[in-house]
């Protein structure tokens, strides 16, 4: 087992499968209780984790694009207070789709998926978070202005841009707040949607992530890291 986490009840948004999932086994595998959330009906790898957790591990569904659900969601767990909520989520389009040509609605897709429906989440279910927590949200490196050089994944790259600046938004609201205020970039990862051509493994990236997240408690304010704890540019 590693290191005991210095956060021993974890929230995670969006773990059915790929990060979220493998970010709900690190966590187990680092002592901490995990309430996790799938989306839809049916088994999933998160199930298959619950199976070994030894009541560790429980499962809630919600959709984040929808308010009722999240509100939902908090109302079944108003009575209970977390160390760390982790909003992970995200969608994906073609690469080569661009402005010129992506269609209203598969570019209101991605910015309400990646960008919109996250921070509500936050907003409903941060004040489920110790007061001395930590509130994370998975971003991507693709969302760092001053780092797009060239291009790709364009629509993408500007849903994960516009989350990072309504979550520098949400820390300006929240300027006296003492809880640790993270946005994470797991590096390009063989999930889902990081596809077979990525880097890094689940295993290279997902251990690495949680180190820094765990590192980062009792730091006030908003911070914007990769995997590897190096701060991304905006």
């Amino acid at each position: 087992m590693n290191t005991a986490s210095p956060n021993p009840t974890v929230l995670l948004i969006g773990a059915s499968r790929g990060l979220g999932c493998a970010i709900a086994a690190e966590y187990l595998d680092r002592g901490s209780r995990v309430v996790a959330t799938v989306r839809g009906p049916g088994r999933t790898a998160l199930h298959e984790l619950q199976d070994s957790a030894g009541g560790r591990l429980e499962i809630e569904r919600v959709d984040i694009n929808s308010p009722e659900q999240v509100r939902a969601l908090r109302d079944r767990l108003a009575a209970r207070s977390f160390d760390l909520l982790f909003v992970n989520a995200g969608v994906t389009n073609r690469q080569e789709e661009t402005s010129a040509d992506v269609t209203t609605e598969e570019f209101t897709r991605l910015m309400v998926t990646n960008a919109l429906s996250p921070m509500r989440v936050i907003e409903a279910l941060g004040g489920l978070v110790d007061s001395h927590g930590t509130v994370a949200i998975m971003s991507s490196g693709q969302g760092s202005v001053a780092n797009n050089e060239r291009g790709g994944f364009e629509i993408y790259r500007a849903s994960k841009s516009a989350l990072n600046q309504l979550m520098r938004s949400y820390a300006a609201r929240h300027r006296d707040d003492h809880r640790t205020l993270l946005l994470m970039a797991p590096g390009w990862v063989k999930t889902g949607l990081g596809g077979p051509d990525a880097r890094l493994t689940l295993d290279e990236s997902v251990p690495h992530l949680v180190s820094v997240v765990d590192a980062q408690r009792g730091r006030a304010g908003l911070q914007y890291l990769d995997y590897r704890g190096r701060t991304v540019a905006w």
